[in-house]
């Protein structure tokens, strides 16, 4: 199983419709997928769900942040597999037979007070100490996703993490195997991809010295997947001249970029979240949106190539 998580410092660059629609694409072609909402804004839970829905089914004792007040209160977690739901719209929009499914781990308002508690956690009577509660604070949600994984049996793990660098998203980027940084071709979306980087490999580092302590300790690894572009204009079969210029300069920050991205159609994209539907499962007839589908695939077939996902 692979454990992607999705982050940009900026926020507003497409994150979650990039989540939505990678997942959305691979259950379709029959993988297990689950998503995990980490981000406090739940647009990734409300593009999947109703928010009536939510708050009557959900947000009581069923979204990720009642798994991290147990944690900030010395309480034992409860396994992560009571916390899956399945969308059913996106779901009934598979393939009949398909071994494929689209899970979700919704995200609660909430959230955003989740960092302070947990920061309570990080002391110690002593330096050691500190250092072993760092370590169970941000490496906690890894292994519950392993376990999550095995009991689910799911392919891949996609995470949606809030547009900063706080204990949440350390959690997320701890648990990973890969990072996917979503990102508009333009000055301010760009511009943190170096910082991100360098705050990855800071977190890293820190916590694998902090965890060679135990003997028993596994050290982590993260990779950057890629950076995948959205909000495209096309014209003349490639982007502008202006966003090329962007695209251009994160190749030289000598990260991997993706030759396939999103391109800009506030159309679709801002209809598909109310129907809980992604773009990537409806059948369009109009030969434009049925192109932006066709790219989203194509997009999606290079997702696999790269991350090197195996439907079991």
């Amino acid at each position: 199983m692979k454990i992607v998580s999705v982050i940009n410092y900026k926020g507003g660059v497409g994150k979650t419709t990039v989540t939505s629609n990678i997942a959305a694409q691979l259950a379709y072609t029959g993988y297990r997928v689950l998503l995990l909402d980490m981000d406090a804004q739940a647009s990734l839970t409300f593009s999947l769900e109703k928010p009536e829905f939510w708050d009557e089914n959900l947000r009581q004792d069923k979204t990720i942040k009642s798994w991290f007040d147990r944690i900030s209160e010395s309480e034992e977690v409860m396994p992560l597999h009571e916390l899956v739901h399945t969308p059913s719209k996106a779901n009934s929009r598979l393939p009949k037979g398909s071994n494929g499914c689209l899970d979700l781990i919704s995200s609660h308002l909430g959230l955003i007070n989740v960092d302070l508690e947990l920061a309570t956690l990080l002391g110690g009577a002593n330096l050691k100490q500190s250092k072993v509660n760092y370590i169970k604070v941000h490496g906690k949600l890894k292994n519950a996703l392993v376990e999550l994984g095995e009991r689910n049996n799911y392919d891949i793990v996609l995470v949606d993490c809030p547009p900063n660098f706080n204990i949440v998203t350390k959690n997320a980027i701890v648990a990973s195997d890969q990072i996917l940084i979503p990102a508009k071709p333009d000055y301010l979306s760009t511009l943190g991809i170096e910082y991100l980087q360098r705050s990855m490999n800071e977190l890293i580092q820190e916590f694998n010295e902090f965890g060679s302590m135990d003997e028993s300790f596994e050290k982590v690894n993260p990779e950057i997947l890629g950076v995948v572009f959205t909000m495209i204009q096309i014209r003349n079969q490639q982007p502008i001249a202006a966003q090329r210029q962007f695209i251009a300069q994160t190749k030289r920050l000598k990260v991997p970029v993706f030759e396939s991205n999103f391109r800009e159609n506030k159309t679709i994209f801002a209809d598909a979240p109310q129907e809980c539907i992604p773009v990537v499962l409806n059948g369009y007839t109009n030969q434009t949106y049925s192109g932006i589908v066709e790219e989203l695939e194509d997009l999606v077939t290079e997702f696999i190539s790269r991350s090197g996902v195996i439907n079991e």
